[in-house]
């Protein structure tokens, strides 16, 4: 697994995108603070761009560094969560403006793939992940779902699961309203 957060590493510094196994599924992502990275996984997803993409993070702590006013106990709330949760938070700070949503939220996900975690701490940033497909397609549910055009597109190849076949499903995705309250969008 070292040698793979080597090799992803050397091509997101570089500016690069990736196609990677995550906690949910197949993912293709880059550095989440280089915006000339994110405009080029836009092109590949042919994806609109007013469509914002999520981020990763290793840590719920680090939460508060892309979030202006997270509610006050977030780290504690996500700690609950059982499944793969993204939340849509408001007040995005510290990210290309074209990475954040045009009402200004921000879409984040605590992984707990080891892999990922790896990457993401040793990125020292946020990593952008998003579905491994063409905007309007089925996301793949293995490596060996993803088509050649996104293959073909991306710097580089995660080596690892590829084998999986397993059947895996997004993340759920919500808000925490001001009083606490989640407001599911995606169960």
């Amino acid at each position: 697994m070292n040698t793979e957060v080597n090799s992803a590493l050397e091509i997101l510094n570089k500016g690069g995108i990736i196609l990677y196994p995550t906690d949910t599924i197949w993912g293709i992502g880059c550095d989440a603070t280089n915006a000339a990275a994110i405009k080029n996984i836009y092109a590949l997803k042919q994806r609109d761009d007013s469509k914002s993409l999520i981020i990763l993070l290793a840590e719920a702590k680090d939460i508060f560094k892309y979030v202006a006013n997270p509610h006050p106990d977030i780290v504690h709330i996500i700690s609950e969560f059982e499944r793969p949760t993204t939340v849509i938070y408001e007040q995005a700070i510290g990210l290309p403006g074209n990475l954040i949503n045009t009402d200004g939220t921000i879409a984040i996900r605590i992984t707990k793939d080891p892999f990922c975690k790896m990457l993401i701490k040793r990125l020292k940033k946020p990593l952008v992940s998003t579905s491994a497909n063409i905007s309007g397609m089925p996301s793949p549910q293995s490596f060996n779902d993803v088509s050649d055009e996104i293959k073909n597109g991306v710097d580089y190849i995660v080596k690892h699961r590829m084998d999986e076949v397993s059947g895996v499903t997004p993340s759920q995705i919500l808000r925490i309203k001001e009083d606490g309250r989640f407001e599911y969008i995606r169960k």
